[in-house]
């Protein structure tokens, strides 16, 4: 059978003809390799949408910041010496360079390190070599510092939107506020802090990592030697993601998709519901069985409860378009071009303000950072590898069509409840039918794009 191809696949006049490209069971490859595509989507999401920026605990002081990416947007994510939370364009106003090239530190004000401009941390401007040379009033706000007008926390975990017209972030995180809830809930105080990352790059469009982070079908695939060395020392395999093995569609665990693209997978129901559950599953690292004894002989009854501490939960909380909670990480999607994009995997800690573990804090979070090293390392790898060749397949332009069909019109297979939440099989792919969604719906809507400089 032959299929007729498009020179100009969805071209319809000065626009793309997004009802083309995106259809009920597959997206058109252009989604992922059209340049122009791309771009569009740098305001029509990155632009119009919440785009997670950074934590509270990376700035914890006033004068602390981070640098960090809104889109292609470089970004200077700080607490100003007042102690606002701002997010700064990396730009001098001057000539355009980039005003901050460390990743992280304390600064009240930010000089250039071309032409030696200065600007305060709210942005302002504060000095101009020789000011003789200008003819100008350097008192006009548009010489300060571009920054994100709308920024927000949810629980320590920040936003921004360049859109005046998008909801508040509360509204736009709607129910899957209750997954980061009951993650964040877990641990004492409820709250986290953020550690080092895992810096990861692959050659692929940022959407192939979106797809992939509720996907459940490619597990026993695509992490089979992970899989392999988390059971090797054991006689049943039951440790890691062993439960998808077999039939996962008949499995307990599922999959929900909340709205705003965002989505959700629980695999906690495959496991008992008790303390030590989670360390129970957890796979070997190097030397866990000495931090396990010696929480035991410290902590007694209470050991298993820290050992989950410790565990990576088994939960995948997806908010779009670039942020996800994997087990104990944060994961950030960067996009770099069409077809490059980072990946980030940030360590996080317990924080224990009210010292309900005492001098064992130490042994419990040196035990999460060594049960943190594994995915990363071993399973994301090849993920990474997997989006490099869709990126190197979908070259094959002829052959148009990406389907994402896994269990649509099966009866009875996918439920949606009386608020709109959607559930299905945790191997289905309906997560990625409706983010692709969202997306051509802001794709085909003009968003309210500002910026804003200080007065």
């Amino acid at each position: 059978m032959l299929d007729k191809t498009h020179a100009t696949p969805g071209f319809n006049g000065p626009g793309y003809d997004y009802d083309y490209l995106v259809q009920d069971d597959r997206v058109h490859q252009s989604l992922y390799t059209d340049p122009a595509i791309f771009t569009a989507e740098m305001t029509h999401i990155f632009g119009a949408v919440w785009v997670y920026l950074a934590h509270e605990s990376q700035i914890p002081k006033n004068d602390d910041f981070i640098t960090a990416r809104l889109g292609l947007r470089p970004i200077i994510v700080l607490r100003d010496s007042d102690g606002v939370i701002r997010a700064l364009y990396n730009r001098c106003t001057h000539r355009g360079t980039t005003l901050c090239r460390l990743e992280k530190g304390s600064a009240h004000v930010f000089r250039c390190p071309y032409h030696g401009w200065t600007f305060n941390n709210t942005g302002k401007l504060r000095n101009v070599p020789w000011p003789d040379g200008y003819a100008t009033d350097f008192k006009d706000s548009k010489f300060n510092v571009a920054q994100v007008p709308r920024v927000e926390s949810y629980r320590g975990f920040i936003f921004g939107t360049l859109n005046l017209d998008a909801p508040s972030l509360s509204d736009y995180l709607g129910p899957v506020k209750g997954p980061i809830d009951e993650w964040l809930d877990r641990h004492p105080g409820g709250k986290v802090a953020i550690c080092e990352a895992n810096r990861l790059n692959y050659r692929g469009n940022w959407k192939l990592a979106y797809d992939n982070s509720c996907d459940g079908y490619h597990v026993v695939f695509s992490h089979r030697s992970l899989l392999d060395m988390e059971n090797r020392l054991v006689d049943e395999a039951d440790k890691g993601m062993s439960f998808y093995k077999g039939k996962p569609d008949q499995a307990p665990m599922y999959m929900k998709y909340f709205g705003h693209g965002h989505h959700y997978k629980d695999k906690r129901p495959n496991m008992e519901i008790k303390p030590g559950a989670m360390w129970a599953i957890e796979g070997p690292h190097p030397g866990m069985e000495h931090y396990e004894a010696e929480l035991r002989r410290r902590l007694g009854s209470r050991a298993d409860e820290a050992l989950d501490l410790a565990s990576s939960e088994p939960v995948n909380i997806n908010v779009f378009p670039n942020f996800s909670i994997l087990g104990n990480h944060i994961q950030v999607f960067e996009p770099l071009s069409v077809n490059e994009t980072n990946a980030v995997w940030y360590g996080t800690a317990v924080v224990d303000d009210e010292g309900i573990w005492g001098d064992s804090l130490p042994l419990i979070n040196a035990l999460r950072m060594r049960t943190q090293e594994g995915f990363p390392n071993f399973g994301e790898v090849d993920d990474l590898a997997n989006f490099e060749e869709i990126q190197r397949g979908l070259g094959a332009f002829e052959d148009e069509w990406v389907y994402m069909h896994r269990g649509m019109d099966i009866p009875g297979r996918i439920t949606t409840d009386e608020h709109g939440v959607i559930k299905a099989p945790a191997t289905d792919e309906m997560f990625m039918r409706e983010y692709i969604k969202e997306w051509k719906r802001l794709m085909q809507t003009e968003p309210n794009i500002q910026i804003k400089r200080e007065p």
